[in-house]
């Protein structure tokens, strides 16, 4: 047999075993991504010491019975308690657990950023720390995901949270957030969501932009379904969230109706209101140069002159800025860049459960232990 023959048999071969062990109804985009693990859930993590050993107990029952691979990124956004020793700890007594502590509080959008970049899952769902969502409802999102779905998101019909505080402000955001977008859930702030890896790979989120994920798939044509999920009360920690952050919610909402019809053609909007501004005074020129030249009639005192000329500075700034804007947008779509630095990766040390770290040339080489500390000097955005 030829040495190509004998390739091609074992591509045949690879690709068998990876479809084999791929999810239920995975499309050839997530077989491709699955060779290592099916699913991966991803757990932001900030001062939850008293829930995080509780979570990673239900959640490794929980997907121990799934007919998959699977693996748990926990990623520690810079907690001041002992969050960091429990995830030393859960690391050693849970194979399928891994962990990220980041430097400091970078926040939620740049921790599930973390995981979603360490993740190796076909499939990834995220979901809180704080147990008020619980791991058993995680089943029936992939269920609902096998039926042809790109994004899976929960709702929290009967929610545990102070209403006035919480649950009112969240509905009102909600019902903005889908008239603004155009993608209408009842619940973007629930956390437990389940998304095919191929529709994160084609969105990029910063700042506090993770609730409005969703919204992001759904502007790339993403197939988006909303199932009712339980939520429990809290038990122990405080609540990350307020009323401050419904307030920052509101002034995301206003990035959000730039960003997704102009994110990436921000030309169009400065260009267009440019270009009709530049017109608007060019033609209030034009008449004014048509009386003073051929009607012999003075401009000083015309207030009409001075609308003219700003209209036409006005319309030249836009159309330079739009002009900018579309190389900065160049500039980062090819920068790579993180928002957030990398203090220790656990467990990441592929099926050995050894660790690894990165050479100069991008190559992973095996660590004797998988708990060692990884110096990521990375820069931040």
């Amino acid at each position: 047999m030829s040495s190509s023959a004998q390739r091609a048999e074992r591509r045949a071969t690879d690709t068998g075993r990876t479809r084999r062990g791929a999810l239920p109804g995975a499309r050839p985009t997530d077989v491709a991504k699955s060779k290592r693990c099916d699913l991966s859930v991803v757990v932001p993590v900030y001062n939850e010491e008293g829930t995080l050993s509780a979570l990673c107990e239900r959640l490794d029952a929980v997907l121990a019975g799934l007919p998959m691979s699977s693996e748990v990124i926990l990623v520690d956004d810079g907690s001041l308690d002992r969050t960091s020793e429990e995830m030393h700890a859960l690391v050693q007594r849970y194979p399928r657990i891994k962990a990220i502590r980041l430097r400091r509080n970078f926040g939620q959008t740049a921790a599930l950023k973390a995981g979603f970049e360490h993740a190796d899952g076909a499939v990834v769902v995220t979901m809180d720390a704080d147990l008020q969502n619980p791991p058993e409802d995680i089943p029936k999102l992939l269920s609902k995901l096998d039926e042809g779905y790109d994004v899976v998101s929960g709702w929290r019909i009967d929610r545990k949270d102070p209403f006035l505080r919480r649950v009112f402000p969240s509905r009102i955001a909600n019902l903005l957030i889908g008239w603004i977008t155009g993608t209408r859930l009842h619940d973007y702030g629930c956390s437990l969501k389940a998304y095919r890896r191929d529709i994160l790979d084609e969105i990029r989120i910063h700042g506090d932009m993770h609730r409005f994920i969703p919204a992001f798939a759904g502007a790339i044509g993403a197939r988006i379904a909303e199932i009712p999920v339980r939520h429990a009360a809290r038990q122990t920690g405080n609540s990350k969230y307020g009323l401050l952050r419904t307030l920052i919610v509101m002034v995301d909402m206003i990035s959000i109706r730039f960003l997704l019809p102009y994110s990436f053609k921000p030309l169009k909007i400065f260009g267009i209101v440019g270009l009709g501004s530049l017109m608007l005074g060019s033609a209030i020129n034009a008449y004014l140069a048509y009386i003073r030249l051929f009607a012999g009639q003075g401009l000083a005192g015309r207030p009409l002159l001075l609308l003219g000329l700003l209209l036409t500075i006005l319309g030249v700034q836009l159309i330079v800025l739009g002009v900018l804007a579309e190389l900065q947008v160049r500039g980062l779509l090819n920068s790579g860049e993180r928002t957030y630095a990398v203090r220790e990766r656990l467990g990441f040390g592929g099926e050995s459960g050894t660790g690894g770290k990165e050479d100069d040339n991008g190559q992973r080489t095996a660590r004797t232990q998988g708990s060692q500390l990884e110096e990521e000097g990375v820069r931040i955005r």
